[in-house]
């Protein structure tokens, strides 16, 4: 059995989206899509002949506008995401634990939150790759200023959920501003600056609750916008 896996990127908003799919079933996922980036998913999504079953939103994101409404108008597929991420219209309602099934494939719904309450990340065993979201990032972590984001569940939905994770588990995140595709498991539990190596759960939370960061860009208008997952009509940008 064979994974069709492609890992895509929008330059503005520093966001990567996710296209899974298996090669016999065709049955596909993404995670994350990004609006003005609908043509391009599109027409990978075609061409390579892939079945949309999903798109998972990993939690309610507020620094792009997701393209999930679109691609449900134009594939059928369904939008899962969490009851704590506040989407309406949800198709599918995901929980801690939960199982996507892509035919040959399984992928695991981990609750990750602190980023957000609603945030999780998606974990496949084999190949061992874990999807992230904005919890866990390259030598990073998501912010939890906003939102009602929480240091303290973000440190231990890291370090009991995802570190707990086999160390050669490729970890794939939401985002990335220095040029990085991906790490492991074991490289960002020795290695992350804010959560790896010797870091407690003192240094993590007074590391994050004094970040002095400004809100993105498009919160304004992405987060309104998300919560009801993209559709026309609910920001003033259009898809190129």
């Amino acid at each position: 059995m064979n994974l069709l896996f492609r890992q895509l990127y929008d330059v503005e908003s520093g966001t990567f989206t996710y296209l899974l799919a298996d090669e016999e079933s065709h049955a596909g996922i993404i995670i994350d899509p990004v609006y003005e980036q609908l043509d391009r998913d599109l027409a990978l999504i075609r061409e390579l002949g892939i079945n949309l079953s999903y798109c998972v939103e990993t939690h309610c994101h507020a620094d792009h506008v997701t393209a999930a409404w679109l691609l449900r108008n134009e594939t059928d597929c369904r939008i899962a995401a969490t009851a704590e991420s506040n989407i309406e219209g949800l198709d599918l309602v995901l929980q801690h634990d939960d199982g996507l099934d892509l035919g040959n494939f399984n992928l695991q719904v981990l609750a990750t939150p602190g980023h957000t309450p609603g945030c999780i990340s998606l974990y496949l065993a084999d190949p061992a790759m874990v999807f992230t979201g904005d919890c866990l990032l390259i030598r990073g972590c998501g912010r939890t200023d906003f939102q009602t984001g929480s240091a303290a569940e973000l440190y231990h939905s890291i370090t009991s959920k995802l570190f707990k994770l086999e160390d050669e588990t490729i970890v794939y995140p939401g985002h990335d501003y220095k040029g990085r595709t991906m790490s492991t498991i074991g490289e960002e539990r020795r290695l992350n600056p804010r959560i790896g190596g010797d870091a407690n759960e003192q240094d993590f939370t007074g590391f994050l609750d004094n970040m002095q960061l400004p809100h993105p860009k498009k919160f304004d208008t992405a987060v309104p916008a998300n919560l009801k997952m993209g559709q026309p009509g609910t920001m003033p940008i259009a898809p190129s």
